[in-house]
């Protein structure tokens, strides 16, 4: 996250002082840099690993001189508005064809609507019968048109939002107890939390929200002036996901408040790790495979260990540190990432052999030089965004499998992971049972997913994105 991560406020943001505004992107196009990619937004193989799959507001707090609108972005797209329209403004109707219970609404499953909604709009859902159904976020540029915030006939007010954040903190702070083994966790997981096409992660001070729906966007920065009293917090990042612009039709720079630290220091059951919020991943790290870092390290006492795609170093310095390893390697193919991984094992005291490499030609060179590892973690990119690149994906995730299994010696242990939505847990499944060389048995010990600040949602399973399964190769 996972996709993963790229960011918070000051004095100023409580005085409610009003800054500058932004001036026309027309007038100013954004900078020419590198821009990282989500978690699996891209092929994999030969490419720089980018990221991993981010009215008036309340509070003018966040930098909006250094927001920038795409050139494809109309800039009164990105102007944050409240969370719930004025209880005497009338909101727009849109017909859905069918009943209203799963979070996306696509456009096929929608009638008429009103000429007056605009893009980000909270929107009325009524049955051609006129009977309303239920309200959501609007956008009629994405084919992902309706992402449906609450059924029934009372549309969302300020208190709805409070509840639903109230909600979703209350699962981790309190039946989950994390702030007892990390600052660094999930506080929003989008649809599994009632808020769809947005998450939002704590480090530390700081909580960074990334925005897969330009509805979600337009509200970010109410939402998180909302959640930082509740968290007690001081610093906000608001990001558009990477693949909001083919998605959503918009784009738009990363936004931190007045005073954010470029960096953090977050621990994870002890060991600690720096997040970078301006060249990181995602939100800026993978909170999502927390306990299965953890579960790995208690499986390396004495053992070799190789982390593919390690990105900041998680699983290889907690093998070193929690699970003393005799050894460890991570190998990641984005520089930036490889150089924090450095910093974090020395942060951390332990030193692994962080190696900057396509984990292809990195797996081939080892297998020529008859190297074996006793443990193997391979966690990729996702390597399919959509349904025109899944059986791709699929040849991608065998081969990567295949290659891998390859530098298990005999009686170690493998965990592979995929990220990718689409994939299913059966169909990972049978990949990596495809994947092994003829005659060589290999079991499987457990199948985990994602850490529990990640729930899954009942009325959509898609939220169920990560799948690892744990390996024993004789």
């Amino acid at each position: 996250m996972h996709s993963d991560r790229p960011h918070r406020p000051s004095s100023d943001r409580s005085s409610g002082r009003r800054l500058p505004p932004p001036r026309p992107a027309a007038q100013e196009p954004p900078p020419q840099r590198r821009e990282a990619a989500p978690r699996g937004d891209r092929p994999y193989e030969g490419r720089q690993r980018e990221d991993r799959e981010r009215g008036d507001a309340p509070r003018e707090s966040y930098r909006r001189a250094d927001r920038r609108a795409s050139t494809a972005t109309p800039f009164e797209w990105l102007v944050q508005r409240a969370l719930c329209p004025e209880e005497s403004q009338r909101v727009p109707q849109v017909v859905s064809k069918g009943p209203v219970f799963h979070p996306f609404l696509y456009r096929k499953q929608l009638g008429e609507f009103d000429a007056t909604a605009r893009p980000g709009d909270m929107v009325e859902l009524i049955s051609a019968a006129g009977f309303t159904q239920g309200f959501g976020l609007f956008n009629p540029r994405a084919e992902m048109t309706v992402r449906l915030l609450k059924a029934g006939v009372h549309r969302p007010d300020e208190a709805w939002w409070h509840d639903r954040l109230s909600a979703a903190l209350e699962l981790r702070r309190g039946l989950l107890q994390l702030d007892a083994v990390t600052d660094a966790y999930r506080v929003i997981h989008a649809e599994a939390d009632g808020l769809p096409g947005l998450i939002v992660d704590r480090f530390g001070d700081v909580l960074v929200a990334e925005c897969f729906s330009l509805g979600m966007y337009q509200r970010a920065e109410a939402i998180l002036s909302m959640l930082e009293p509740l968290c007690g917090t001081r610093h906000g990042v608001m990001r558009a996901a990477p693949a909001s612009q083919d998605h959503e039709g918009f784009s738009a720079e990363p936004t931190g408040s007045e005073g954010l630290p470029p960096r953090a220091v977050i621990r994870e059951h002890g060991t600690q790790f720096r997040i970078d919020f301006v060249s990181g991943h995602k939100t800026g790290f993978y909170c999502d495979q927390r306990e299965n870092r953890k579960r790995l390290a208690e499986c390396c006492a004495g053992k070799s260990v190789l982390d593919l795609c390690c990105y900041t170093g998680g699983f290889a310095i907690q093998a070193l540190r929690l699970g003393n390893a005799a050894e460890a390697t991570g190998v990641e193919l984005d520089e930036e990432a490889a150089l924090l991984a450095k910093e974090n094992a020395k942060l951390n005291r332990v030193k692994p052999n962080i190696v900057q490499a396509d984990i292809f030609a990195y797996m081939r060179d080892m297998l020529r030089n008859g190297k074996k590892y006793d443990i193997v973690v391979l966690d990729p990119p996702k390597l399919i965004r959509s349904r025109e690149e899944f059986e791709e994906g699929k040849h991608k995730y065998y081969d990567l499998n295949r290659l891998a299994m390859q530098l298990v010696a005999p009686g170690g242990m493998m965990l592979t992971c995929s990220c990718s939505g689409l994939l299913d847990r059966a169909e990972f499944t049978k990949i990596v049972c495809a994947a092994p060389e003829v005659g060589r048995r290999v079991q499987i010990i457990g199948q985990t997913g994602a850490a529990a600040d990640h729930p899954i949602a009942t009325n959509c399973p898609e939220s169920e994105y990560l799948k690892t399964t744990w390996l024993r190769l004789e």
